[in-house]
């Protein structure tokens, strides 16, 4: 099985106050442990997911630049489908979640069906893995409405049970003092 893995790292950060994913977090900038997670998972092709200004976290990585980052996280993963057109599946994992573990993400791209991380109430989100079939539902996502919306939409989705601690994202800056705390301790 040939597998894309898509770093989502276009978002303005307007609630953080803008450029979070090169503030450093426990040592290295915030975006870099998601895709240091990433890089660990067996992949044929790996791409960031950039706005019009690439964060320096994301250099030497192939970036997808995204024109409409604007619109919505709808946008992203409709590019990384494009892009991972010819692969069995597309991983996608977002850039502001630094405690998502590489066991997390190979369990999501161990399955040939979709597979997401369950939230509470057993809602399927990102990190979210997606078979080739559902390129095109992807492709179709626009404004806000990401990945997770073609998921609710299906039958039969992997769920993969992770702790809360590990689907914190970073949103604001009291987000980045908590995970850096937790992500020191470890």
């Amino acid at each position: 099985m040939t597998l894309a893995i898509a770093l989502l790292a276009a978002g303005g950060a307007t609630r953080f106050g803008g450029g979070k994913l090169d503030v450093n977090c426990a040592g290295k900038p915030l975006g870099r442990w998601a895709l240091d997670a990433a890089l660990a998972v067996p992949h044929e092709r790996l791409a960031v997911v950039v706005g019009e200004a690439a964060p320096a976290f994301a250099h030497g990585c192939e970036q997808l630049v995204n024109a409409r980052a604007s619109e919505g996280l709808g946008t992203s993963a409709a590019l990384a489908a494009r892009w991972a057109a010819g692969c069995d599946a597309l991983l996608i994992v977002l850039a502001d979640m630094p405690l998502v573990s590489v066991e997390t993400l190979e369990k999501l791209s161990a399955t040939r069906d979709a597979a997401a991380v369950a939230y509470p109430s057993d809602k399927p989100g990102a990190p979210a893995c997606f078979p080739a079939a559902l390129f095109p539902a992807l492709d179709a996502l626009t404004g806000d409405s990401g990945a997770a919306q073609v998921l609710r939409g299906l039958t039969g989705v992997t769920l993969v049970e992770v702790s809360a601690e590990e689907l914190r994202d970073v949103d604001r800056p009291e987000d980045l003092a908590e995970v850096a705390a937790i992500l020191r301790a470890r």
